[in-house]
């Protein structure tokens, strides 16, 4: 038995979208209401949830145990938010289920639809939502499974609207708050931090939200780059790819080249199968040439090696973070613009061409 698995609030936007998408793929819908002021309970009855309410305790893992326990019976949880909906994968979940002998935790692949008028499309992130019966969540906000379960991803892709611009603005203020609480009394979280930062940047607070990327990285484990250590820590904590990109990134932005050029330095051997790796640290060589015009003579070859890496590696999905088309057009882009600058018209006529595949 698969039971949908759902704790909502004020969600009348997009409910209906949700229950809709997976309600062919479970067995049952639950949907725990937190408080909601709008039509939420009346839609999610109306597409045949069975809706029970829990006070709200600014204590998402709380809430999400509390679904988890209404439903005993349940072989498997399927856990969406509201502002997702599968897109793509949902008549192969019993399959899914059924070949595996033993539980497990299934991943599935989160992308974020664009905004209107959006060029690229959002970064992938692979969330572990497909629960076998038995397991808990720890956590006050961006809360964690506890289990010692292996990890499968799965062929289910789910769409996400909720970091567009109107919904992070309702969502920003109640998720920093819960981040420091959470951080008062877990201090030595480096994936807390992470988060905090990633919600700042998010906002465009890039000052403030460097940081707490670099206390991040502090707290972290320490092991020698490019190491069987520093390869299991990734493995372990597969948002390290999203934190080293989005750090990249948001020095670029506040203009502190040394430290970005000393921060890919030290994680360059851990990122060679990154092409985000190597389209940020582009981005970031660039924005130094512009900066320093002295030196653009010395950084144009490696801005472009860079981004010639991006095409070699291709695309890289199954890396947390990864942006669509840093392994393909977008890079091509990149260079097709690079080499018109100089007056490379072959070359960038070559790029050109790639960058329409």
């Amino acid at each position: 038995m698969i039971c949908l698995s759902m704790i909502v609030r004020n969600e009348a936007r997009c409910l209906a979208r949700c229950l809709d998408s997976a309600a062919a793929h479970v067995d049952e819908i639950l949907v725990v209401d937190t408080g909601s002021t709008d039509d939420t309970v009346a839609i999610a009855r109306r597409c045949g949830a069975r809706v029970v309410h829990f006070a709200w305790c600014d204590d998402f893992a709380a809430a999400r145990n509390h679904a988890l326990a209404q439903t005993p019976a349940a072989d498997w949880h399927l856990v969406l938010d509201a502002d997702e909906w599968i897109a793509r994968g949902g008549a192969g979940l019993r399959a899914a289920l059924q070949a595996q002998e033993a539980p497990f935790i299934g991943q599935i692949r989160l992308q974020e639809a664009p905004e209107a008028g959006q060029a690229t499309r959002p970064a992938v992130q692979w969330l572990s939502r497909l629960l076998p019966r038995g397991v808990a969540y720890r956590g006050r906000i961006h809360e964690q499974l506890v289990h010692q379960l292996p990890v499968r991803r799965l062929a289910i892709e789910v769409s996400h609207d909720g970091y567009h611009r109107d919904q992070l603005t309702r969502k920003a203020d109640r998720n920093e708050r819960l981040l420091r609480q959470a951080l008062a009394a877990t201090p030595e979280e480096p994936y807390l931090c992470f988060q905090l930062a990633r919600e700042l940047e998010n906002r465009g607070d890039h000052a403030q939200a460097l940081p707490w990327y670099a206390r991040a990285w502090e707290l972290l484990p320490s092991a020698p780059a490019g190491s069987a250590a520093a390869l299991h820590l990734q493995q372990r904590l597969p948002w390290l790819h999203d934190m080293i990109v989005r750090n990249l990134f948001c020095l670029k932005r506040q203009k502190q080249f040394g430290a970005a050029l000393e921060l890919a330095d030290k994680q360059r051997a851990n990122w060679q199968h990154s092409a985000d790796f190597h389209f940020a640290l582009g981005d970031v060589l660039l924005d130094i040439a512009v900066a320093q015009p002295q030196q653009a003579a010395q950084l144009l070859p490696l801005i472009e090696a860079n981004w010639q890496r991006c095409l070699q590696i291709g695309e890289t999905p199954q890396l947390e973070g990864a942006v669509a088309g840093r392994g393909s057009h977008l890079a091509a882009h990149n260079l097709a613009v690079l080499h018109e600058s100089l007056g490379n018209a072959a070359a960038a006529a070559h790029f050109r061409a790639l960058a329409r595949v």
